[in-house]
């Protein structure tokens, strides 16, 4: 099996549980939960049985302690994990609608993890073949992208597999929208990329067939596309295919497609050779739909960490949703 590390930010999301009324004024009641899109996807892995590192900076305070804790609670190897001696850990405070969607406030101004430099890139990082997983948000400053390419580009020079989660939180960006140029960049120098359908979208400029055909002629293998609770799509160069997702009623959606890649790089990790497995056309969609399944759990229930499934769990429901597929 091999080994998923993941990279980027850990930080706390205030989860808004409740609201009351006081003197005229409402007042919501925020939950902390331990969150961060590579770390969600760490924790996927682990959760499932798979092996996973968490490579980060986070506060040498309260938080930055909670977050390392977490990580260790649900067996993530937290050994590239970075405290800094003053720098604050990131905050995200999420409000959720009724449907379960979210709306996400950032308080991420020169917080730890934007700190990082590419001279705290561990050549131990690569001792051994890993899966290389990120997300867009160490892209969101020049000096975290300067970072983010450094240690993409070592991984690659070891021959890992490389994994995006694009992940686009506009509202991160300097500009109040993501740089396509720098994101694509990114986007180019990996194996397997995870868009939502919005994300393709914008970063495709409308011109999804040929921003996908042209992808799919760089380092790139393997294009996922995700739409909610909607169908999912996924393109090689040789072949595609949509696949429906088991139908939930979601309650915190705010985890969901980090379980999915989590529970999609576990599936691949566990196979004879990763690579070869994003362009297996008869085994690909097996492994899409544990994802799904993965994701599905994981958005009924709250928080990010305790709402991502087990492999009973993940297992149980994709026996159920794809009663012809081989368990995962």
């Amino acid at each position: 099996m091999r080994p998923v590390f993941c990279f980027g930010e850990l930080l706390i999301d205030f989860l808004s549980i409740s609201e009351h009324q006081s003197d005229g004024l409402t007042l919501k009641d925020y939950r902390q939960y331990p969150g961060g899109a590579p770390a969600n996807a760490a924790v996927a892995v682990a959760k499932l049985g798979g092996k996973s590192y968490f490579a980060g900076q986070v506060g040498s305070g309260i938080f930055g302690d909670f977050l390392k804790q977490a990580l260790e609670r649900y067996g993530v190897d937290t050994r590239f994990l970075l405290q800094h001696p003053t720098a604050k850990t990131a905050l995200a405070f999420v409000e959720r609608a009724p449907d379960g969607d979210r709306r996400f406030s950032f308080y991420r101004h020169e917080t730890a993890d934007l700190l990082m430099t590419p001279e705290q890139v561990d050549n131990a990082w690569f001792a051994d073949p890993v899966i290389f997983h990120f997300c867009s948000n160490t892209l969101t400053t020049d000096a975290i992208t300067t970072c983010t390419h450094y240690a993409v580009d070592q991984a690659l020079s070891q021959n890992n597999l490389i994994s995006f989660d694009v992940n686009l939180r506009h509202n991160l960006w300097p500009d109040g929208h993501a740089d396509k140029d720098r994101v694509n960049s990114l986007v180019y120098k990996s194996h397997v990329v995870k868009f939502s359908r919005d994300e393709l979208e914008y970063l495709a400029s409308g011109d999804l067939e040929s921003y996908i055909r042209e992808t799919l002629k760089t380092t790139c293998q393997l294009i996922l596309v995700t739409d909610g609770g909607n169908i999912m799509s996924y393109h090689t160069a040789s072949h595609s295919g949509e696949i429906s997702p088991p139908p939930v009623d979601p309650v915190d959606t705010t985890a969901g497609g980090d379980a999915f890649i989590g529970g999609f790089l576990h599936a691949i990790s566990r196979t004879n050779d990763p690579f070869a497995a994003l362009v297996d056309r008869s085994k690909l969609p097996e492994l899409l739909m544990f994802a799904l399944c993965c994701g599905a759990c994981t958005v009924t229930k709250a928080g990010a960490f305790p709402a991502l499934p087990d492999l009973n769990e993940a297992n149980s429901l994709f026996t159920r949703s794809f009663p012809d597929a081989s368990s995962t």
